[in-house]
């Protein structure tokens, strides 16, 4: 093997990954039915190879399959060449080369760390200083809809084992609390329950909302109010009886910075599609502990290769307690070769194999639509 300095990129694959969701999903913001995601594979002079995936949300983060894929390409051409394994360097190029985008940007972070694992012959967790030692346990979420469809939902969920069950609201009051009393008449006391509204309230909404929600026994609430809205984000945490969350308003490191200074949340939810990977994720946790601020992982609709990813990030800091990783379940198609296993009561199991450890079938790729930078 040549040295640490002598590696460089030679070529950079772009595909475009399309899977049909089981069901539609829907919440406060729109519905999905596919996950149209990217995946990355930038290759190197010594064998090595790295991947990574990301999934847009375009109401989330404003980006599309089809505009990640134009800008993956200027992004290849930026790195090709250059070192992999110094990832301080390669992220702030990206960064000073393409504002904003953090979903593209993810892809090719998840993939430099894939590298670096791989060269250094260790479980990515390792690299980062973790230990492969916890049971994480993944809620499973009930999409929005009638009181009744979504009663059902939870208690097909519960049917299953799963540990926790996350409920998406974020229409009105009325609706919203009589879908949570469906829920907890169908699945009983003894599950918890986690909310999400995706911005859909004002602040007087989500603030009455939760009130009437507290006898329900509610462990948290993500994004009560518009993303931009700190202000009322910090006014509904102050009186609201059920732990709030920042998930849309909590991108990268300088928004987990400003939340935690004004003291606007109890929980952070750190996304590696909406904070642009893993590097600035690590951040975001670090600033969460230094604030006594506890986190959640959290999903778009990625396959198990980025979940896979997201579960080394859990095992690197134990400050993330909640985790809400069911994306890959919702897929139609598993394309995914090595990677994390689901087990009973949506435990996730976290091989000890080289860098991220998973990968997509070649056979499966084959199908997609590709560039090679």
């Amino acid at each position: 093997m040549q040295t640490y300095h002598q590696i460089q990129i030679t070529e950079i694959e772009i595909f475009k990954l399309n899977i049909p969701l089981k069901n539609p999903f829907i919440i406060s913001l729109g519905t999905i039915t596919d996950a149209n995601n990217i995946v990355v594979r930038i290759h190197t002079n010594q064998g090595i190879y790295g991947i990574g995936e990301c999934c847009p949300y375009i109401y989330i983060v404003g980006e599309t399959q089809e505009s990640e894929f134009e800008i993956a390409k200027k992004i290849a051409l930026l790195l090709k060449g250059k070192n992999p394994l110094q990832i301080e360097d390669r992220i702030a190029e990206i960064n000073k080369a393409v504002k904003f985008n953090p979903t593209i940007k993810s892809a090719f972070d998840m993939a430099l760390f894939d590298i670096l694992g791989k060269y250094a012959q260790m479980p990515l967790y390792a690299v980062l200083g973790g230990t492969n030692d916890r049971k994480i346990f993944t809620d499973m979420t009930v999409s929005l809809n009638t009181p009744e469809l979504m009663a059902a939902e939870a208690l097909l969920f519960k049917q299953q084992g799963f540990r926790a069950i996350k409920v998406k609201l974020g229409t009105n009051a009325k609706d919203d609390v009589s879908r949570i009393q469906a829920i907890r008449e169908a699945i009983g006391e003894k599950i918890p329950l986690r909310i999400d509204a995706n911005q859909g309230w004002d602040c007087v909404t989500a603030i009455a909302t939760l009130k009437s929600l507290e006898k329900y026994d509610i462990e948290h609430c993500e994004e009560p109010v518009p993303h931009w809205n700190n202000r009322d984000l910090l006014r509904v945490r102050n009186e609201s009886p059920i732990p709030i969350m920042a998930d849309e308003s909590l991108f990268d490191e300088h928004d987990a910075f400003r939340l935690a200074s004004m003291g606007a949340c109890d929980y952070f939810n750190i996304k590696l599609s909406k904070s642009g990977g893993l590097h600035s994720a690590l951040k975001i946790s670090n600033i969460a502990e230094a604030a006594g601020i506890k986190s959640q992982v959290g999903c778009m609709s990625e396959s198990r290769l980025a979940l896979t990813a997201l579960a080394h990030l859990a095992m690197t800091k134990k400050n993330i307690v909640h985790f809400d990783m069911d994306s890959a379940l919702m897929l139609s198609e598993d394309p995914v070769v090595g990677g994390i296993h689901y087990l009973k009561e949506g435990e996730i199991q976290l091989p000890d194999a080289i860098g991220i450890g998973a990968d997509i079938s070649q056979t499966y790729l084959d199908k997609m639509f590709k560039c090679v930078i």
